[in-house]
């Protein structure tokens, strides 16, 4: 697949959204859109199309970058697909944002008849999180938990049952299974192994 100047304007726009973040729980160095780029490159190396790897630089900008103005905004400068996709990624549009263990099991509920487009990108993210999780866990321990919401237990939940949805769902097994892996490390390094 081809990939056309509306991703180069996607990736422009990420940039220039997310320019002041840097990744939660690793070394302030690594700059977000590291995140958003792994995210595109995961949903394309999984058969994403264009519109889904814009949706992948810009799964965050609603929740993090200015709420529903940001998706009116990308709803002009990408359409109506990527807005839909970037819409069903993101568990909140206000700021400050509603408790972390709401607005998760919220957007839980939300994916379970989220169409494909949105389980790839979601799946994409969760699997770059969680890998991401799992190698900061093994350079610096238990101390990472305190960066999380949801800490310790509530990310290890929050995974499970990601893992539990998109199991059921179906729809991307390989990608499935590579997130099944990581999680599945994740619990039994940390000792979070379910009975």
């Amino acid at each position: 697949m081809q990939l056309s100047f509306r991703f180069q304007g996607a990736l422009c726009y990420a940039f220039s959204l997310h320019i002041e973040q840097s990744r939660k729980g690793t070394d302030p160095s690594i700059p977000y859109i590291s995140h958003l780029l792994a995210v595109a490159s995961i949903v394309l190396d999984n058969g994403g199309d264009e519109d889904e790897a814009i949706a992948a630089l810009l799964h965050d900008a609603v929740e993090d970058q200015g709420g529903e103005p940001t998706l009116f905004k990308i709803v002009q400068m990408f359409g109506n697909n990527v807005a839909e996709i970037v819409e069903g990624c993101t568990d909140t549009y206000t700021n400050p944002k509603p408790p972390w263990k709401e607005r998760k099991v919220q957007h839980l509920a939300k994916l379970q008849t989220a169409p494909p487009s949105v389980i790839l990108v979601s799946l994409a993210d969760k699997l770059h999180n969680a890998s991401s999780v799992l190698l900061d866990y093994q350079k610096y321990g238990e101390d990472i938990w305190d960066r999380f919401n949801g800490g310790k237990s509530g990310t290890l939940w929050h995974h499970r049952e990601l893992l539990n949805i998109f199991q059921k769902r179906s729809l991307f097994p390989a990608l499935t299974s590579q997130y099944q892996n990581v999680v599945e490390k994740l619990l039994s390094v940390t000792g979070d192994q379910e009975d």
